[in-house]
């Protein structure tokens, strides 16, 4: 085989050599989308039916797994070539670092900061009896100005009581709570599965409800060892993927 190295295996040929319609014509509309560059219009649907002589249903097809790869992304009502997709490391390094380190501008929309009563899970995952306030931060996520995620922050109160009055919601929480209030982290559990966003989500985030996502739950301690917070974190499976570093033993 002479596979680039990160390409589909066969480039995605089943053994027996019969390609799918649908899948041929993605082939053409990747080799049409890396001519025309990040940020290029590919032609209607009914242009590109005509060209490569499909129905529109298998062209939409094509054009459905390739939105999903994150080769393409709607503007407007146009279909056009996206860039790379965001690589966040796997690590306790904040968003707004990670989107930084790859030349992007980071930013954040705040839907709400409120208080709530703990219950159940997060009252044992934050070690608080039942009922005890934590904040509920939930943030809209952006990267130079394209909504990305959405990220849903606890955190004790009793910990943090001044988190409304000082903290500015369009800034980093890391850095907020390591400079500011001088708290070091320590170790963090993480689990990641894809899942696929609610009606509320998809449309605070603006992705199709199909579009799969990457749901990352977050469970950080202090540097004691003491729970901090607990986090979801919604991503859009087109415009981001995870990078850790595996060493031996690990």
């Amino acid at each position: 085989m002479n596979d680039l190295p990160g390409s589909p295996i066969r480039s995605g040929i089943p053994e027996h050599g019969r390609v799918p319609k649908y899948y041929a014509v993605k082939a053409e509309l990747e080799a049409l989308l890396d001519e025309l560059g990040e940020g290029g219009a590919l032609p209607t649907e009914r242009e590109l039916a005509a060209r490569y002589e499909v129905s529109r249903e298998t062209l939409r097809q094509a054009l459905r797994d390739l939105l999903i790869q994150g080769r393409v992304r709607r503007r407007g009502r146009s279909t056009v070539a996206a860039g790379p997709k965001l690589e966040q490391p796997l690590s306790l390094a904040s968003y707004t670092e990670g989107v930084r380190r790859q030349g992007r501008v980071p930013g954040r929309t705040l839907i709400g900061l409120e208080q709530i009563g703990a219950e159940g899970q997060l009252a044992a995952q934050l070690r608080l009896p039942a009922g005890a306030p934590v904040w509920h931060l939930e943030r809209v996520l952006l990267a130079d100005g394209e909504r990305v995620g959405l990220e849903s922050t606890y955190l004790a109160v009793a910990r943090i009581p001044s988190l409304e009055q000082e903290f500015d919601p369009g800034a980093s929480l890391y850095a907020f709570l390591t400079e500011k209030l001088g708290i070091e982290f320590g170790a963090a559990d993480e689990r990641i599965e894809t899942v696929l966003a609610t009606p509320r989500e998809a449309l605070l985030i603006g992705t199709p409800l199909a579009l799969p996502m990457l749901l990352l739950h977050r469970l950080t301690r202090d540097a004691a060892g003491a729970p901090l917070e607990r986090v979801r974190s919604l991503y859009r499976g087109d415009r981001f993927s995870f990078t850790t570093r595996l060493e031996p033993g690990s």
